[in-house]
């Protein structure tokens, strides 16, 4: 495990790695391990990055931990060939890492792959995930805008050159910046009822204002954000996601946590 230190205000920023399957996979921590875990799951084209200024809004009351998965940000990049790079195992050395971190119940936000990679997780352990937040990880068909249309209904059906060649751009510079800026099926979760809160940009190029709003009929109790924001929107609506992330434990997770431990208690 390699461990650096970066203070950023008043947060102590972690920086490190651990070795999981060979690959080191790379994460941000900040946060008094003693405080309630909180997980940041990133999404695609992105990394731990994406939270660098999440981290320190919420590492005063909350343990925070943001890994990379393989093949981003400064995790090991394995060989295509040699490596499954499919949600499964993605999650599944996202799940081996949190449980080499101590981390096994927190709550859990989940941002484009987050989701696929982070439900996942939920559905082998139900009992991580004391508590969700939500932001444009789509898990619905009706969530999907037509900027998928080459991948679903083209690359994922046949791969090779002339199906590739058309999403190269996604990875370059103005890609990637792009979806920066435009616009700035979980069964467990109708069963479960996870305290949720759910933060959704109404302007993502990937997914629809209707992915967001399909959540509320697994979730009909879920507290619901519509943000004039797009795909990333922790970056331009900063303050009112994390503000709401602490209000909201503070109203509605906690109580029902301490409510929990006092049913138990009495049994």
């Amino acid at each position: 495990m390699k461990i650096y230190d970066n203070a950023k205000g008043s947060a102590k920023i972690t920086y490190g790695t651990v070795l999981i399957e060979g690959l080191n996979i790379a994460y941000r921590e900040a946060g008094d391990p003693g405080n309630p875990q909180l997980v940041l799951l990133h999404g695609f084209p992105a990394s731990s990055h994406q939270y660098r200024n999440l981290i320190p809004a919420l590492a005063d009351r909350f343990h925070v931990l943001a890994p990379d998965y393989p093949g981003f940000g400064n995790s090991d990049q394995p060989d295509p060939a040699k490596f499954s790079y499919t949600f499964e195992k993605l999650s599944e050395i996202t799940e081996t890492f949190l449980k080499a971190k101590g981390f096994g119940c927190f709550g859990l936000f989940m941002q484009d792959y987050g989701g696929p990679v982070g439900f996942r997780i939920m559905e082998r352990h139900p009992e991580w995930a004391e508590w969700l937040i939500i932001q444009n990880t789509n898990a619905y068909e009706v969530g999907f805008t037509s900027a998928w249309d080459a991948i679903r209904n083209a690359l994922w059906k046949k791969r090779g050159p002339e199906t590739e060649e058309p999403l190269y751009g996604l990875l370059q510079r103005e890609g990637i910046k792009g979806v920066y800026l435009h616009g700035h099926k979980s069964p467990s979760l109708r069963e479960r009822q996870p305290k949720t809160i759910i933060f959704w940009g109404q302007n993502d190029v990937f997914f629809t204002r209707e992915g967001g709003e399909a959540y509320l009929r697994d979730l009909p109790q879920a507290e619901m954000y519509r943000l004039d924001s797009g795909h990333f929107a922790v970056e331009d609506s900063l303050e009112v996601i994390a503000s709401n992330i602490r209000r909201f434990y503070s109203e509605k997770v906690s109580p029902a946590i301490q409510a929990a431990t006092t049913r138990s208690a009495a049994q």
